[in-house]
């Protein structure tokens, strides 16, 4: 069980979101009256590869951890300031399997699609704040740790202080990818 620290969106396409009071999730299309919202791609550069691809980025969320330790590496991160819908503590969500259901709330579930992909708009926001969110596991291989991606299974409001429910698919799992 985790904890939802707050809730963003915004209708243009900024960089960050401004948190609010409560957003609502709709399902099979995302944030009401956020930029993302739709059943087909938003992201601008996605839409400019090919318009028609399923929306598989309706959501975007961060564990407020992640905020943390950029603190602690000098970077004055807060809740929205990344472009996440939804800032969550008490949940490794870089460690979920696609497919994982996350319950927000009393009636939402988002369905875990993959990793978000770091941009270089962080650095135009924080200078450096590219390579914090990128590090190298034991392998060598590389971490995003810019948050996950979901869509809406089922809509419904979501606030600070809501409890997040997290419900693992069936074996095998399948370790995040980018979307």
């Amino acid at each position: 069980m985790g904890e939802v620290v707050a809730v963003c969106c915004s209708s243009t396409h900024s960089f960050g979101k401004p948190p609010l009071a409560a957003i609502r999730l709709l399902a099979g299309l995302g944030v009401e009256g956020d930029a993302h919202l739709g059943r087909t791609v938003k992201h601008r550069s996605r839409v400019a590869v090919d318009p028609t691809r399923p929306n598989l980025r309706q959501v975007h969320l961060i564990h407020t951890e992640l905020h943390d330790e950029l603190r602690v590496a000098g970077f004055d991160v807060s809740p929205g300031q990344m472009g996440e819908n939804v800032t969550i503590r008490g949940v490794d969500l870089l460690a979920l399997p696609i497919g994982t259901l996350l319950r927000l709330g009393l009636d939402a579930v988002v369905e875990v699609t993959g990793l978000r992909n770091p941009c270089a708009q962080l650095d135009a926001f924080r200078p450096g704040l590219m390579a914090a969110v990128l590090d190298r596991d034991g392998s060598g291989r590389l971490v995003r740790k810019a948050g996950i991606m979901g869509v809406v299974l089922v809509g419904g409001v979501v606030r600070p202080g809501d409890v997040v429910g997290v419900e693992l698919p069936p074996p095998p799992h399948r370790p995040l990818d980018l979307v």
